[in-house]
């Protein structure tokens, strides 16, 4: 693990000091696996994964171009760019503010809006977590930000772009999506995208405190675990409904269960993405006292659809609490997990197509907040293969998200204030 100082590893996400405060208890009895039985859960009994052998992407040589100028950036939290924008990026940070960058100089355009007013970054998890472009984005304005508001729950809100001025948002929400109340100020999730299918993906933490106290990943009437998928492509004010649920999520119509649930046993799944071109889902979700771990759900199996990612029964592919015993039946598997010895908080990140680097298609890219390393493998024929730490790729500082823009290249962000694109050496 990289020698973080103390500051550093208090401000954002997991960082060691929480994660000793989070251990549970010394109950060895089995945990119970309230929502395996689930009619609408899909039962996987697939073998625990392989350790990945390693090695490099053959003739690759990788390194990181700083975007932005020094100081241009306070805790970067994400970055996107709308669909078919080829000179503009967008980055949040966790204040609240959102800020346009030109992309192949890194000056700053403007700043999109800025909604500190309405987000809580008192806890070292709140903030303005999350940011989505409309798929019609170039003709509805439409974008959705992720934050936690004042009172610390999860806010999602649509807001719309300037007509008169493409590079400035209307300052207040067009509407608010959905409210979730959170009971602690950690594990908030905060990812939002759209899917290939066109409909809005949510992830959401357990709640906080460590262990899940109140059972909330396995419990299907509660939002709180959860990856959640709803379509807002005709949501409005009243007397227009707030979103719709797509009949084919795993648990509509089904009694005590809410519709909205995509998947669930979830952590605190911090990031996840859409492979761009296949549809794979790859979601990380950051880890407690042993493991953390990268999922991945093929679109033909149906991209995460009723999956039980098993926390808080296990912890990547150990039982939790570590030395429990417990019941895995039915229960994904990560497809890579790594331990507290390399790292404390993993950051998921993209699978790379962008032309820049042609050699490097198809390579899955994620990193760890602590360690600060940037890791990568490859998805072939159901097996990883290249999986490799990018030495070279290191920022020596605290990564907090990767972010992809139109093209496909992929960036990385640190909360010390860097944009960096991964480019060829």
């Amino acid at each position: 693990m990289a020698n973080v100082s103390p500051s550093f590893r208090t401000v954002f996400l997991l960082a060691v000091p929480l994660l000793v405060a989070c251990s549970s208890g010394g109950n060895d009895s089995p945990t119970p696996n309230v929502a395996a039985s689930a009619p609408c859960l899909v039962r996987q009994n697939q073998p625990p994964p392989v350790a990945p052998p390693p090695g490099p992407p053959q003739g690759l040589s990788l390194r990181l171009e700083q975007v932005n100028s020094a100081g241009s950036l306070e805790f970067p939290l994400f970055m996107s760019a709308p669909p078919g924008d080829r000179t503009r990026i967008f980055v949040i940070e966790k204040g609240g503010t959102v800020k346009i960058l030109d992309r192949d100089n890194g000056s700053l355009v403007s700043t999109f809006i800025d909604i500190s007013s309405l987000v809580s970054t008192g806890g070292s998890e709140q903030g303005l977590l999350g940011f989505a472009f409309d798929p019609q984005y170039a003709t509805n304005r439409r974008f959705y930000l992720s934050y936690t508001d004042i009172n610390g729950n999860s806010v999602i809100a649509r807001f719309l772009a300037s007509q008169a001025n493409p590079d400035v948002a209307l300052p207040t929400a067009d509407h608010v999506i959905l409210t979730v109340v959170q009971p602690f100020t950690n594990h908030n999730g905060g990812m939002i995208t759209f899917g290939q299918d066109g409909f809005f993906y949510i992830g959401l933490g357990d709640g906080g405190s460590g262990g899940d106290p109140g059972n909330r990943a396995q419990n299907l009437a509660n939002l709180l675990g959860k990856l959640l998928r709803i379509d807002v492509s005709q949501s409005g004010p009243p007397p227009l409904a707030v979103y719709a649920v797509p009949s084919s999520n795993p648990c509509v119509d089904q009694a005590g269960v809410r519709p909205e649930v995509w998947s669930v046993g979830l952590r605190n799944p911090w990031r996840f993405s859409f492979d761009r071109q296949s549809g794979d889902l790859y979601l990380a979700d950051v880890g407690e006292k042993a493991r953390e771990e990268v999922n991945l759900s093929p679109r033909t199996s149906g991209g995460g659809k009723g999956l039980n990612y098993g926390w808080n029964v296990l912890e990547g592919t150990i039982c939790f609490p570590p030395g429990a015993t417990c019941n895995p039946a039915g229960l994904a598997q990560p497809l890579v997990e790594y331990s507290h010895g390399s790292g404390c908080s993993i950051i998921g990140g993209y699978v790379y197509w962008g032309s820049a680097i042609p050699a490097l298609q198809g390579t899955y890219f994620y990193s760890d907040f602590c360690a600060g390393f940037i890791r990568s493998f490859r998805y072939v024929n159901d097996q990883v293969t290249q999986h490799f730490d990018w030495v070279s790729l290191n920022p020596g500082e605290n990564v907090t998200s990767f972010g992809e823009d139109d093209q496909g290249e992929i960036y990385v962000m640190t909360s010390q204030g860097g944009l960096y694109r991964i480019v060829p050496n």
